[in-house]
């Protein structure tokens, strides 16, 4: 590499590097416990606990468990019934105050689906982990938010490859590895950036390739719902509004009759973003740790009970579905999460030491212009600091 492109790689990841460090910094930090919400939920008690019945009890029809959160929250409506992955005897029943009201202004009821026992309140927009995911994901400004960080995920990348174009050269007189525990603190976290920056590359590459595509959520949602959804309920555009719906559990019922190897995920009521005014939505789910992450819409007729045909989600979407878990590392259960605390961890240390780089060339640039100011006292005062 000629001295000229290692100044231009150089550069490329010095400014890109600051551009996106500071936000990368907050993701890892915030990402850290995010790793583990599931697992925090319980322990501070944001979750509910189903109630103790034999085991084998097998699970009341939805249409109880929909009157139960009616009966609940009287002045609501229903917008979802959905399933918790991890505890699968557990049913929210998700109440607002419209069908087509924004989704986070509702609350959830949860209810066993062995008794249609109401369970104590689950807080799922409350409490630290619900705190630490909206500033993971948008820092509470909405979709600017998450499309700033998607950018800012952006030029982490470029940050990230520019890295290791500079470290083949940098290498080259050292073995690979060697961290200069004798020479002065800069070079000592100077070498730790860089062997972290190699060694986390792939895993910081997947984090924030995936974090990228989870920031385009919504704009998929809408193009999934002007597309494909607009396509399937054509023949439904003209009907007016329902006066009356069927049966929750029919519409499953006919749903699974379709696709018999699958189970419901969540099920959207006519009216919702996630469905057409005459439709249930019925979101399935494979049994495989991949299948299991990518829904199949099934539309069923709200008052004639008769499927759509149904057909898989977009690409764009699939790759949405694939990418949210692997963000996390949701899919090997907690001896991945672990592994992913650990890589999240050098992050942090790669991201922390490259900072603390920068603060020490700019220190170290202060005491070559002290100097030649005729201030050498002060200048090596200062660079001192930072050796």
């Amino acid at each position: 590499m000629t001295s000229k492109s290692l100044k231009v790689w150089s550069a490329v990841h010095t400014w890109t590097s600051l551009i996106s460090m500071v936000f990368m910094l907050m993701l890892c930090v915030t990402g850290l416990p995010l790793i583990f919400h599931h697992e925090l939920n319980h322990v501070l008690g944001y979750e509910s606990e189903p109630a103790d019945v034999p085991a084998g009890t097998p699970f009341v029809s939805l249409d109880k468990i929909v009157e139960a959160g009616k009966a609940q929250r009287p002045q609501d409506v229903v917008q979802l019934v959905f399933f918790d992955r991890d505890e699968p005897n557990v049913a929210f029943v998700w109440m607002n105050t419209a069908i087509d009201a924004p989704g986070e202004n509702g609350k959830a009821v949860a209810v066993d689906r062995r008794t249609a026992q109401v369970l104590k309140e689950p807080k799922l927009t409350e409490g630290p982990v619900a705190f630490l995911l909206k500033l993971h994901t948008d820092m509470f400004l909405g979709l600017g938010g998450k499309l700033f960080l998607g950018l800012m995920a952006v030029v982490f990348l470029v940050a990230m490859i520019s890295g290791v174009v500079l470290y083949a050269p940098f290498m080259r007189k050292l073995e690979f590895g060697t961290v200069r525990r004798n020479r002065s603190r800069r070079l000592f976290w100077l070498d730790i950036h860089n062997l972290g920056g190699v060694v986390t590359f792939v895993w910081l590459t997947v984090v924030g390739a995936t974090g990228m595509i989870n920031t385009w959520a919504d704009l998929m949602l809408k193009l999934w719902q002007f597309g494909q959804l607009a396509e399937m309920t054509a023949p439904y555009r003209d009907k007016p509004p329902l006066t009356a719906i069927g049966s929750l559990q029919k519409a499953v019922d006919v749903a699974l009759a379709a696709a018999p190897e699958m189970k419901p995920i969540s099920i959207a009521f006519p009216g919702t973003i996630f469905t057409s005014k005459s439709h249930f939505g019925v979101f399935l789910i494979g049994s495989t740790p991949i299948s299991s992450r990518v829904l199949q819409p099934a539309l069923v007729d709200a008052e004639t009970a008769e499927l759509t045909p149904m057909r898989p989600m977009p690409w764009y979407v699939q790759t949405l579905f694939l990418s949210q878990p692997l963000h996390f590392g949701d899919y090997g259960g907690l001896p991945l999460k672990i592994v992913w605390a650990v890589l999240d961890v050098a992050a942090i240390l790669v991201l922390g030491s490259g900072l603390y780089l920068w603060i020490a060339r700019r220190r170290k640039g202060a005491t070559r212009l002290a100097e030649a100011e005729g201030e050498p006292s002060a200048a090596r005062m200062l660079g001192a600091a930072g050796e």
